[in-house]
């Protein structure tokens, strides 16, 4: 199939119905307002629905109508607006409902600014709602990768019953690449047989609901959606090693970030500095397995367009191992190669000067 060049946000859109998802809930808020425009045209060609809900909770509520009803579904929306949503996707999450939940991420705290951000890496792999939940999080580098996470999200949130997060900042919704629409990986998906689609007098009424009013009985539904949370954690774990073979220095970033520190390791190998990459493909689960693999590594170095939110998992992945470094531009702006060249000299002339320790 020929490469077709796009917007990143249109291209999301395509890819939402390449993959069978007929039914879109959301609320225009930019940087993600092209993304509804889109299948506001396109759905109604291939039979499908587009609504404007009223807010961002009416369309997340008629979201989880849709997927009770066995329906491939998404929203769309940026930080504010995913916010507004927590709720819809604990009940999500709660009843066992697939969806997939766009979140073309800009500048918080509050309304913050239009501009690309990183800053809600907490709301979206610590669960923004309330409960014992998480959410897959897709964490696309390029336009391209974002459209092939989408594709995977649908089959992911229907092989285990969840709501999956796409986490793009709003540089790779607002910018062009050209794209090709390729199969997703097939999965061997399970009937829907829970869905609410009519009893046809040859069963039970299925009922979707998250409510449970005895505390044992709702301490068992936990104990069963921890297992599924750990099935994910074993099998969905996803990451890129750049260049960290001979690596002393070990950049993590993901999304437009780690674009920008491959130039910059490209810039620093030209002086023969060693420094790689791990970049996290899949936030959650957060490929900690990719900390094992880089043996020559001195430091870590954080790199973020946040104050630093992604440093607790990269602890957490290291166990101590090795000093964990950061840096990071917040508010919408966009850290540069020579800022991030400037910091890790910065790193490497104090290991240099102190003769290596720790």
């Amino acid at each position: 199939m020929a490469k077709i060049l796009m917007k990143g946000n249109e291209a999301f859109g395509k890819a939402a119905i390449e993959a069978g998802c007929k039914y879109f809930f959301g609320y225009p808020i930019t940087p993600q307002s092209e993304l509804p425009e889109y299948l506001s045209r396109e759905l109604p060609k291939i039979g499908g629905a587009f609504v404007q809900a009223e807010s961002e909770v009416s369309a997340i509520n008629m979201v989880y109508g849709a997927a009770g009803a066995g329906a491939r579904v998404m929203t769309s929306s940026s930080s504010p607006g995913i916010a507004l949503k927590q709720e819809g996707i604990t009940y999500a999450a709660g009843a066992e409902l697939p969806c997939v939940v766009i979140n073309v991420m800009r500048g918080g705290p509050g309304l913050g600014s239009i501009q690309p951000s990183q800053s809600d890496y907490f709301m979206a792999t610590r669960g923004g709602g309330n409960g014992d939940y998480r959410t897959p999080v897709f964490a696309p580098a390029s336009v391209q990768e974002a459209v092939d996470m989408i594709m995977e999200a649908f089959d992911v949130a229907d092989y285990y019953r969840t709501p999956v997060m796409v986490l793009a900042d709003g540089m790779i919704g607002q910018m062009m690449e050209p794209v090709e629409f390729k199969e997703s990986k097939k999965r061997q998906l399970p009937k829907k047989d829970w869905a609410t689609v009519g009893t046809k007098g040859e069963r039970k009424p299925n009922i979707i609901n998250s409510l449970y009013l005895e505390a044992d009985v709702l301490e068992q539904h936990c104990i069963k959606l921890d297992k599924k949370y750990n099935e994910i954690e074993k099998n969905e774990v996803q990451y890129e090693m750049y260049k960290t073979e001979d690596a002393e220095l070990v950049f993590v970033a993901y999304g437009t970030t780690s674009r920008i520190v491959k130039t910059t390791i490209d810039l620093l190998r030209a002086e023969d500095i060693k420094v790689g990459l791990i970049r996290p493909k899949v936030l959650w689960p957060f490929p900690t397995e990719a900390f094992e693999k880089i043996p020559n590594a001195k430091n870590l170095l954080t790199v973020e367009m946040s104050m630093g939110q992604m440093v607790e998992d990269v602890k957490l992945a290291i166990e101590g191992k090795l000093p964990v470094h950061f840096y990071g531009r917040a508010g919408g702006m966009a850290p540069s190669p020579s800022e991030i060249v400037d910091k890790a000299k910065e790193i490497m002339g104090k290991e240099l000067a102190t003769g290596g320790a720790r």
